[in-house]
């Protein structure tokens, strides 16, 4: 189970900002494949093998004659642009990611989980439904009864609880911020998760039957996996106004 307490503390602490983090990472992904070269030298060549021949153009092709001054004018080109580096795209995207989940200028608490809670909720709706249904399948294979998976429902319920409660106060102090990179904040919060979820291990280890904790893990499933999904991140308080 050691192994199991250590994927849910790392999961759960987690989630929340991974979640929500993969918008702007994506648009920055966008962002590098722009900054590629398009392919048109193989389209080129591909072009090239079913093109007509060029007929030859009288004036197109003509060439001055020797000694005379060239008329030609150069092409008119733009001004390098600089070019954005990594460093300056993690720091465009912190800027972005606390103007977004950050609380705005004069917003109230009620505000926020109104612009937030949406998003949360969309963002969840996919994975915590593939999610249940892994538990489901697992359950199957590992004849878990209908009894014992209710009261491993119940025994999350506090589960739950405490870790809302713990990740409430961390917000709260600053630990979990959307102001600024903190990862020594978040490895500590991780850290912190793990006394709490020992319990959630235990509470399971006392509903099914160690052969039953074998079966679903062998089939795939990972009690930390769904309870960072499951847990009601909906709950969460909104940030303190940023500092000014």
């Amino acid at each position: 189970m050691g192994r199991a307490t250590k994927v849910l503390a790392a999961t759960t602490a987690a989630f929340v900002g991974t979640s929500v983090w993969l918008f702007l990472d994506n648009r920055s992904l966008r962002a590098e494949l722009d900054d590629r070269p398009a392919p048109v030298v193989a389209a080129a060549e591909a072009g090239s093998a079913t093109a007509p021949a060029k007929q030859p153009d009288a004036w197109l092709d003509a060439k001055p004659a020797p000694g005379a001054p060239s008329t030609a004018t150069p092409s008119p080109s733009l001004p390098d642009q600089p070019k954005e580096t990594r460093m300056d795209r993690r720091a465009r995207r912190t800027e972005e990611f606390a103007a977004m989940f950050g609380r705005l200028d004069g917003e109230t608490e009620d505000e926020y989980r109104a612009r937030i809670l949406p998003l949360i909720k969309a963002g969840l709706a996919i994975p915590r439904e593939r999610a249940a249904e892994m538990r489901r399948i697992a359950e199957e294979k590992a004849h878990v009864t209908r009894e014992q998976s209710a009261q491993l429902d119940k025994a999350f319920e506090k589960v739950y609880d405490d870790v809302l409660t713990y990740t409430n106060k961390a917000i709260a102090d600053g630990q979990l911020s959307p102001y600024e990179r903190n990862v020594a904040g978040w490895l500590d919060f991780a850290g912190g998760l793990g006394g709490i979820l020992t319990d959630a291990n235990g509470q399971i280890g006392k509903i099914l039957q160690p052969g039953q904790v074998k079966a679903m893990y062998d089939a795939g499933f990972e009690w930390g996996e769904y309870l960072g999904l499951q847990a009601p991140w909906e709950r969460i308080d909104p940030p303190p106004p940023p500092k000014k």
